[in-house]
This record gives C-alpha cells, sequence and structure tokens, in this order.
C-alpha cells in the first residue's frame, strides 16, 4: 500500500535477509488495511491478498519470525516503567522489546513515539 515512505523502506528491505516480523506487526498492518477498506480507499480482496502476501514471506522464512514470549512481555513492561517520559503504548512497549529480545540492530517505524523509545533505549532507527 503506498504511504508516506513506503517506497524508501520496501527499497530498505528488499533482498536482505536479516528482517524482523512478529505477528504483532502482521495483526498491526492488517488493522491498517481494515481501516482504508472502510474508508473505501481498498477492497477486501486486495486486503486479503496483501496478508497472505506477507504471512506467505514469513512461512517462507524471507521475514525472520520473532515470537511474543512471557520473557517478551516482562522486557515491554520494564521499558514502559523506565521510559514514563515517552508516552508508550502497550503494544509499541511489545516492538520494542520484541526488537531487544531478539537483538536488532534497529527498529523501523514510522511512529515517533516508538522511535523516540527506540532510540532512548539504543537502537538505531528507520528512518533516521
Amino acid at each position: 500500500m503506498p504511504e508516506p515512505g513506503s517506497n524508501e523502506f520496501n527499497e530498505v528491505v528488499e533482498g536482505r535477509d536479516d528482517v524482523l516480523v512478529s505477528d504483532l506487526a502482521v495483526t498491526e498492518i492488517i488493522s491498517a488495511l481494515v481501516r482504508r477498506l472502510r474508508q473505501g480507499s481498498l477492497v477486501r480482496e486486495a486486503a486479503r491478498r496483501l496478508q497472505q502476501a506477507i504471512l506467505g514471506r514469513l512461512d517462507e522464512g524471507v521475514y525472520l519470525r520473532v515470537e511474543l514470549t512471557r520473557d517478551v512481555h516482562r522486557r515491554a513492561e520494564q521499558f514502559l516503567l523506565s521510559l514514563p517520559e515517552t508516552p508508550l503504548r502497550a503494544a509499541d512497549a511489545l516492538h520494542l522489546a520484541l526488537a531487544s529480545s531478539a537483538r536488532a540492530a534497529s527498529l523501523a517505524s514510522f511512529d515517533a513515539r516508538l522511535t523516540a523509545a527506540a532510540r532512548a533505549v539504543g537502537l538505531a532507527t528507520y528512518p533516521a
């Protein structure tokens, strides 16, 4: 789906073998697609094709799947408690914890709060 920065992002990740994706991220992507569906800017079949494409890439190993575990939840809670000046939502704290737990070098996000939190815990961010 064309979004501001999406072409640049696709160019950056295309062909990489170190892109980490969680099922939480997939669910959030589908949520954004459904919002487009409600607004009338996307048809249901296109949303389903995009979902299947993302899941297919995960299943094929094109993207590396990171799992939400009990330890990831505890790490997210620690981020929430240790970054009170950064208004993180629970899902954002989980994304941050997933990246941190997987020892990711960077985190891709177009959300200013998540980007600020990632930088606060020492992760590089995309876009910079």
